[in-house]
């Protein structure tokens, strides 16, 4: 930051517009410390983000690529289906912010959501599992869904307020 700072005040300088203090320069060092003993704040929006080297994403977090993210997903849904009740599927459409989804919700309205290729993909991927599927344009998201998140909202605020 201060590197910067620095060229942006001599830059500054340079044009002729030096800052009001004791003694006008045009060496960074001089202009820097040529306004009235106070630095300006400059940065940039993420320079603190790079700067601590969060500009790359570390191996383990890394995206599963291919197969790997495929088994993942499998993997993520099967357990899902095996360990709730009364579960179905429900196909999201492409939109201009995400891609194609399948969305699994129990009879309890705890839902999974993960993005599949197409909806020719997450039909297949239903039918695999046994699980009844349906066109969440057609057939809109059951009441249970919405119920199940109120109350989950609901308890996060109970939670909030007791601690």
């Amino acid at each position: 930051m201060y590197v910067r700072l620095v060229r942006v005040i001599a830059r500054v300088c340079d044009r002729g517009h030096t800052p009001s203090g004791p003694g006008e320069t045009n060496d960074p060092e001089g202009a820097v410390r040529a306004w009235s003993g106070r630095y300006a704040a400059v940065m940039g929006l993420f320079t603190r983000w790079r700067r601590a080297g969060r500009n790359t994403t570390p191996p383990e977090a890394a995206p599963e690529k291919g197969r790997d993210r495929e088994r993942a997903t499998m993997a993520h849904l099967g357990d899902f289906v095996a360990t709730r009740v009364g579960v179905e599927a429900y196909v999201e459409p492409q939109t201009n912010v995400t891609q194609t989804t399948v969305m699994f919700i129990a009879t309890d309205g705890e839902w999974t959501r993960r993005r599949v290729p197409d909806a020719k993909t997450a039909y297949e991927i239903a039918r695999t599992l046994g699980v009844p599927v349906y066109d969440v344009q057609r057939t809109g998201y059951p009441q249970r869904m919405r119920d199940w998140n109120t109350r989950q909202r609901l308890e996060r605020q109970r939670r909030r307020g007791q601690a």
